[in-house]
């Protein structure tokens, strides 16, 4: 099972941009997916999380700003960020809790991170 993380870039304060994470191989389910951000010399922290059934968890510093959805048909999750700061700069990770069988336990898989920066 992979991870594939795509859309960061350089953005101007209060700029958008779109990322996307898609799962691939043998996958029978997947149970919740998120996308965490690491800041230089900060730990990672939990941006957004969306599970199965479309329920969705922000973290307070993004509500209202950035959107989390996913296309179950396409193992993808997306995450909308609207109105960037300089503070949500970092490195952006999406995560999956993954089924590979009906036989198999729930793992935790991580895409490779993608850089965002908001700068001027």
């Amino acid at each position: 099972v992979q991870l594939q993380a795509s859309g960061g870039g350089l953005v101007q304060p209060g700029g958008s941009l779109r990322l996307s994470c898609a799962a691939s191989g043998s996958i029978y389910s997947i149970n919740t997916m998120g996308w965490y951000r690491q800041a230089p010399g900060k730990q990672r922290e939990l941006v957004a999380g969306i599970d199965s059934g479309g329920t969705t968890n922000y973290a307070q510093s993004v509500k209202g700003r950035f959107t989390i959805s996913r296309d179950n048909a396409k193992n993808t999750v997306y995450l909308q960020m609207n109105s960037l700061k300089p503070e949500d700069t970092g490195v952006y990770y999406c995560q999956a809790n993954i089924i590979m069988s009906m036989t198999t336990g729930k793992y935790s898989y991580w895409g490779q991170g993608t850089q965002v920066t908001v700068s001027s």
